[in-house]
């Protein structure tokens, strides 16, 4: 249902750099920049964008979809070597429910990144 979502950073070359190496581990890659804001998604269509305004006075939590568990990994193991604070590593959270497979760390504010494959690990490994 979204189009696209924005969320103040404190340091915008920081974070475009941080966003930049850990969301191309899932396949965005940034693909517009103007006016310390920048659009990250797939082709020419940026779906998560960062602007320079400060800090927010709220973690926010953002979960992107992944089709692979391995994905997950990658973007946990990314995330951290570009900077990113663990905040949950690599599993199972049978809370949510029996296959929710999803890594969780904090971005140079504070952000709280998941990614998560909703599917079975028999179809992932």
């Amino acid at each position: 249902m979204l189009d696209h979502i924005r969320i103040p950073v404190e340091n915008f070359a920081r974070s475009r750099d941080f966003y930049r190496q850990a969301l191309a581990s899932i396949g965005y890659e940034l693909v517009m920049e103007f006016d310390q804001s920048a659009g990250f998604g797939w082709a020419d269509k940026p779906e998560f964008w960062i602007s320079e305004g400060g800090q927010s006075s709220a973690q926010l939590h953002i979960a992107f979809r992944a089709e692979e568990r391995e994905v997950v990994r990658n973007f946990y193991r990314v995330a951290l070597e570009a900077g990113a604070t663990d905040n949950g590593v690599p599993g199972i959270y049978e809370q949510y429910h029996p296959d929710y497979y999803a890594a969780y760390v904090l971005d140079p504010d504070g952000n709280n990144l998941e990614v998560v494959c909703h599917l079975p690990g028999d179809l992932q490994e």
